[in-house]
């Protein structure tokens, strides 16, 4: 009974809030067309108030409901929906992002700078798109007056991060012992593992901005700086979690300093520009040039973060013995093909940057290759029937119509080993997720396959795997 009174009691509240949200909504639609900008401002701040406590309220409600479905058999089926909704979001909310980010880079760096351009502006550039011709300008500084309907570029941001660190809670952090600790690489407690995972994303924000501050004059040494610091934290991670999850919080370090890029640096500049215009004084420079910084740091991060997004897929890459460097290689690699594009966009010609970055890429690939089963009894045939055993005896727990397991009572992406055409079928799903990435079973091999049984799947594979 007392359930049901806090969801009910929650559910007025997140209605009153939305609801006020709305009202203020037509009020700052109604004193825009009075001309009345006090108001407005101050009218718009209580709105992003109220956004806010809509997005706590909304946050409270769903831990609410989780702890009263704890330990029931729709714990499973509330993170599953958590993880569906948010992911959701999250993808969302980056293409969005990363979309704004690679259109305004692509303007700055396709600006045409020299031909009719006035003595304001940085440059100029007309496009067509969507059957629409368009044309573009860009401000030295700041116009002579700012005009009253200002977009920001900000929520895109704000909310794939907010997304991407629900997204890490609900898979890595509710399933610590799961998922985020490997105790063949650190036995460490949940909430120890946690608190690295998120100490580590505070570290390396301290760290990078103030790389930031004070190595910027050299483009080279900058470079070098921030590559040593994504080399350390693709290291320890690896040293710390399981390496899916190592893959993970690489990409959330990422993506924290993205989104701490632009809250702390660019759009506090952006809006210290504006209220110089507005009172008619000169912009600061400076906090411009700091903001294009960011932004270009940015650009370079979105393809590596990308590759992360994608990465828990491909468990030859976040389960090979020196992930880390496989990390690296992809990372490097990716940002070095965004070099390309960029400069390219700038109507300069790069002869070596691409075929080097693409090498990367083989390298990797190359280095992820699976290797020939040392497994003795490779001397002599592997039947079907032996691996149908290992994957019914070790794997069926949680992959089956009706799964056993205590977390999953849903077969994880649907893939089920209930007969032995399924098995046969998922033949190269098992051989990549038990054999090379050693990644399966979950729960730090809560079944309990042995290392021989391992080698005789991978036998069976090199095989030809006979049916």
């Amino acid at each position: 009974m007392i359930e049901i009174i806090l969801l009910t009691a929650w559910l007025l509240i997140f209605i009153l809030v939305v609801y006020a949200t709305h009202i203020l909504h037509h009020c700052i639609k109604k004193y825009k067309s009075e001309q009345d900008e006090e108001k407005e401002q101050l009218i718009s701040n209580l709105q992003n108030w109220f956004y806010t406590l809509l997005v706590v309220v909304a946050l409270c409600g769903v831990g609410l409901l989780y702890y009263i479905l704890l330990g029931t058999i729709w714990e499973s089926h509330v993170l599953q929906w958590l993880d569906l909704v948010v992911r959701w979001i999250h993808i969302t909310f980056g293409i969005a992002w990363i979309g704004a980010s690679f259109y305004f880079v692509f303007l700055e760096n396709a600006l045409n700078r020299t031909k009719d351009v006035r003595e304001e502006l940085a440059g100029n550039l007309w496009a067509v798109h969507g059957g629409g011709f368009y044309y573009l300008e860009k401000y030295k500084v700041a116009p002579k007056k700012i005009p009253k309907d200002l977009h920001w570029f900000k929520y895109e941001a704000y909310f794939t991060w907010l997304s991407g660190i629900g997204l890490l809670t609900i898979v890595y952090y509710f399933n610590a012992s799961s998922v985020l600790i490997d105790p063949k690489v650190l036995d460490i407690a949940p909430l120890v593992a946690i608190s690295i995972g998120v100490g580590s994303l505070i570290v390396g924000w301290l760290i990078y901005d103030l790389i930031c501050k004070k190595i910027t004059e050299n483009k080279l040494v900058f470079t070098i700086a921030i590559t040593l610091l994504l080399v350390f934290f693709a290291w320890f991670y690896s040293h710390v979690f399981s390496g899916r999850a190592a893959f993970i919080h690489f990409g959330a370090l990422i993506g924290t300093l993205m989104a701490a890029n632009v809250f702390f640096v660019i759009i506090p500049g952006q809006k210290r520009m504006v209220n110089a215009a507005k009172n008619g004084l000169l912009p600061n420079p400076a906090d411009g040039k700091a903001a294009m910084l960011r932004s270009y740091t940015n650009n370079y991060f979105t393809l590596p973060v990308l590759f992360v997004m994608i990465s828990n897929h491909f468990p030859m890459t976040y389960g090979h013995a020196y992930q880390w460097l496989v990390l690296l290689g992809i990372t490097v690699g990716s940002a070095g093909i965004k070099h390309y594009l960029n400069l390219k966009e700038k109507g300069e010609l790069s002869i070596w940057i691409l075929p080097v970055s693409v090498v990367f890429m083989f390298v990797v690939a190359f280095a992820t290759a699976p290797v020939k089963p040392k497994y003795e009894s490779c001397r002599e045939k592997v039947s079907f029937v032996e691996v149908t055993s290992i994957i019914r005896n070790r794997c069926t727990v949680c992959h089956a119509k009706s799964p056993t397991d205590e977390v999953w009572k849903v077969a994880p992406k649907g893939i089920q080993f209930d007969n032995s055409e399924q098995i046969y079928n998922y033949r190269n799903k098992i051989y990549q997720q038990t054999v090379l990435s050693k990644n399966m079973p979950f729960n730090n091999n809560q079944t309990g396959i042995t290392q021989e049984e391992r080698d005789m799947i991978n036998c069976w594979i090199n095989q030809g795997a006979p049916k």
